[in-house]
């Protein structure tokens, strides 16, 4: 089928289809000598999976790094998706609890939990469940603690974040911010998990969705979840 026609089935519109392909995204299956994109089964199946991992608020360019990913299989992105998908439910459920007290209370009864910092220890416990039966996960799930460990643990990890937010370097490329990249990797290994390179890659791409931005970007300032994960690409030389 052309882009035309594709546009038409999937209701994407030929000007993302477009974009999609420049990006390396979505590569048609074949471009005749005339110019003309072609795309098939296989790029119909891409694409849906591309829509539904943009659902829970992925970056394009860390889509298509997880389906060029040849450990992402389909069941893997499936398990991910319906993880991020229940942080975001979680979070809007606790809003709209916040919203009725609100109302039915008024502006006086001021409740903080639902802004709470310290839940980025569980968001990013659950972003790594995402990927299935990872090492990380495993060795995360049996290291013993004691109660309020994980709250201490991610509130002190966003106090780390959110100083290297605040005194961010110019640019994500820096050698400042590698080395935070690096210290920000050992915290992680000694208070969760074992942080390989491709876990911290991994979590650059989870930074970026829109519970874990927000949380970042409260504790350094507008902007730093965005600068942290490029900042890892960068010192990973992703």
């Amino acid at each position: 089928m052309n882009i035309g026609e594709m546009s038409r089935i999937t209701g994407v519109t030929i000007r993302a289809l477009r974009h999609y392909d420049r990006m390396g995204l979505l590569p048609p299956e074949e471009v005749t000598e005339a110019g003309y994109r072609l795309y098939g089964e296989k790029s119909l199946h891409r694409l849906h999976t591309i829509l539904l991992l943009r659902e829970t608020g992925l970056p394009l360019e860390s889509i298509r790094r997880l389906l060029d990913d040849p450990h992402a299989t389909p069941d893997r992105l499936l398990k991910m998706q319906e993880a991020l998908l229940k942080m975001q439910r979680a979070h809007i459920d606790r809003l709209l609890a916040l919203t009725r007290e609100l109302q039915e209370k008024g502006m006086t009864a001021m409740d903080f939990s639902a802004f709470d910092d310290r839940r980025a220890a569980d968001l990013a416990a659950q972003a790594k469940a995402a990927w299935g039966d990872t090492p990380a996960w495993r060795e995360f799930a049996a290291r013993p603690c004691q109660p309020g460990d994980h709250a201490r643990n991610g509130q002190a990890l966003m106090e780390l974040i959110g100083l290297f937010g605040k005194n961010r370097p110019a640019s994500p490329d820096a050698p400042e911010a590698a080395d935070f990249v690096r210290e920000l990797q050992g915290f992680i290994t000694r208070h969760f998990y074992s942080c390989t390179d491709e876990v911290l890659l991994g979590l650059a791409d989870v930074y970026q969705t829109p519970d874990f931005r927000r949380n970042i970007d409260h504790a350094g300032g507008e902007g730093t979840a965005d600068f942290l994960a490029d900042a890892i690409r960068s010192a990973l030389g992703k």
